[in-house]
């Protein structure tokens, strides 16, 4: 009678963590994913809305093609990461879900702790694996298992890691780029009267391509790293829940 109390007693103790962690997970990326909406949304609205004062700035009056080269290799950069960073932030509500599904079939005392959890999740993968170590009789290093589940996410960011670091630095070469443009044509003023006109031209293109690509530089990077350190919350917020379930 004992034995079954204290079986009842831990089962109740199991479940109630459980429920915690699953209160902690729920959502967490959906709510992150409205965000990314909302913003995604309100950049666009208000760049139709000014688009009359933004295209004159970007594309009228150009002499070369550099700032359109520039600012594209800019905006095609931040959409690449912006999508990544979409597809990881899914794949983490996925794994919040797959987390739930397993919650919910420990508190049904269901046989099968991974029924409608599908076997290439982060929690049936877990399981798993501690499955394998206790058949062998082995030791569970709780430590080893976070450190190694750990390294592995991070191998998931590396294209993201990369624009994030090299977004601002895209806008300093757009600038110094522009300049050089700039002190063409102010080489053409020295050089010859004649040229003037033409060395004037360059001057005021090469001054207002290094504006247009440092403002696009920094507007897609202040988006961009928010979104970034969200998908980094995601992460921490999904990997504490699978330490979480380890532990119990």
């Amino acid at each position: 009678m004992t034995g079954l109390c204290s079986v009842i007693e831990t089962h109740f103790l199991i479940e109630t963590h459980a429920m915690d962690i699953k209160r902690l997970l729920t959502n967490f990326s959906s709510k992150i994913l409205t965000q990314f909406v909302v913003v995604i949304a309100l950049v666009i609205t208000l760049m139709a809305f000014n688009f009359d004062s933004i295209y004159p700035f970007y594309a009228e009056n150009q002499l070369t093609n550099t700032g359109l080269i520039i600012n594209g290799a800019i905006v095609a950069l931040f959409l690449i990461g912006i999508v990544s960073i979409l597809i990881h932030l899914l794949r983490y509500r996925r794994e919040e879900a797959h987390i739930a599904t397993f919650i919910n079939n420990v508190e049904v005392l269901s046989p099968d702790y991974l029924d409608g959890v599908p076997v290439d999740s982060i929690i049936a993968q877990r399981q798993g694996t501690m499955r394998t170590i206790h058949s062998a009789n082995g030791e569970i290093n709780h430590s080893a298992l976070a450190a190694m589940l750990n390294a592995d996410e991070a191998t998931q960011f590396g294209l993201i890691r990369f624009i994030n670091n090299i977004l601002i630095l895209t806008g300093v070469f757009g600038t110094i780029v522009s300049l050089s443009i700039a002190l063409i044509g102010a080489s053409d003023l020295i050089d010859s009267a004649d040229a003037s006109l033409g060395g004037m031209g360059l001057v005021i293109h090469g001054m207002s391509t290094a504006l247009s690509t440092t403002i696009t530089a920094i507007v897609s990077y202040g988006i961009f790293g928010y979104f970034y350190t969200r998908l980094g919350d995601a992460q921490t917020h999904c990997l504490s829940g699978i330490e979480q379930l380890t532990l119990l």
